[in-house]
């Protein structure tokens, strides 16, 4: 019973500790906070089942595909939802901007896709149930891929360093001359890839099911609180203890009283550390 808690705990918690990944890459690149993460995480199971089961595409086209077409939803969320309100003196119009963008991707995704859960195919048929079973080993190997891939990018890549440029001062990095704008689509088109792999790594456990975009921006942006806004690694432990803790209370009380427990102890580790347990208390410039 105890390595069924772990083994799905950690599958989940690697599901949300992506999407928190996905919320911090926008954060970094625009110092917006995207609603639309969860939305990633949910095309990316949707359109998993979509292009592999309906079309009868060959697994890694269509997983290929499912990354770009995340992509470039990112990129639209930057378009649309994002630009138009960061030269606005009302910079937190993007709360409204970003989730009616998000619900109108959910709206438009249970239209299209339909209302109930569908099946996701099965990858790689190793581990025919039981905690061996590859639903809940895949989102823990993508999880560790994508970490892996984004400190590579950001440590050794020109790319990356101009994406920590952005990041860290935005308005400095446009006087030393980089395309500001154009590295905030490229972010944001990363985000969107990362929130795809979440989605499709987790298919199996998730299911193919438009309401999956609502359960993950909450539930992945819960890891960016606890691991502290912007830190990657802070949202990979924060997810991981989530998911754990999550089907621990489930186990022990079920049903509404494991959310409540889930978000009981969200708000007293917040009360303790409101920057999060790894992040950096602000300096006031004087």
């Amino acid at each position: 019973m105890l390595g069924n808690i772990l083994a799905a705990g950690l599958a989940v918690g690697a599901v949300y500790a992506l999407i928190g990944v996905t919320y911090n890459i926008m954060y970094s690149a625009s110092r917006v906070m995207s609603f639309t993460a969860g939305q990633l995480g949910m095309l990316g199971g949707v359109l998993g089942a979509m292009f592999i089961l309906r079309l009868g595409i060959p697994f890694l086209p269509g997983f290929v595909l499912t990354l770009a077409a995340c992509a470039v939803v990112g990129v639209a969320t930057e378009i649309i939802a994002v630009r138009p309100v960061l030269g606005s003196l009302e910079q937190h119009l993007y709360v409204l901007s970003t989730l009616a963008f998000a619900l109108l991707i959910q709206q438009f995704t249970a239209i299209e896709w339909g209302t109930e859960p569908r099946p996701f195919p099965r990858l790689f048929d190793i581990g025919n149930g039981g905690i061996s079973d590859e639903k809940f080993w895949l989102p823990l190997v993508a999880c560790g891929a994508v970490i892996a891939g984004l400190e590579y990018l950001y440590r050794h890549t020109l790319v990356g360093r101009a994406f920590l440029a952005i990041a860290e001062d935005n308005f400095a990095a446009r006087a030393l001359g980089l395309p500001e704008r154009n590295l905030r689509m490229a972010s944001f088109a990363l985000a969107g890839a990362v929130g795809g792999i979440a989605g499709f790594s987790s298919g199996e456990l998730l299911l193919a099911f438009f309401a999956n975009g609502g359960l993950l921006n909450f539930y992945g942006f819960v890891p960016v609180a606890l691991g502290g806004l912007g830190h990657n690694r802070g949202a990979i432990i924060g997810g991981l203890a989530l998911g754990v803790f999550q089907q621990a209370a489930n186990f022990l009380v079920g049903g509404v009283f494991a959310a409540v427990a889930v978000f009981a102890v969200f708000i007293v580790v917040l009360l303790a550390a409101p920057q999060g347990l790894f992040g950096v208390t602000p300096a006031r410039r004087v």
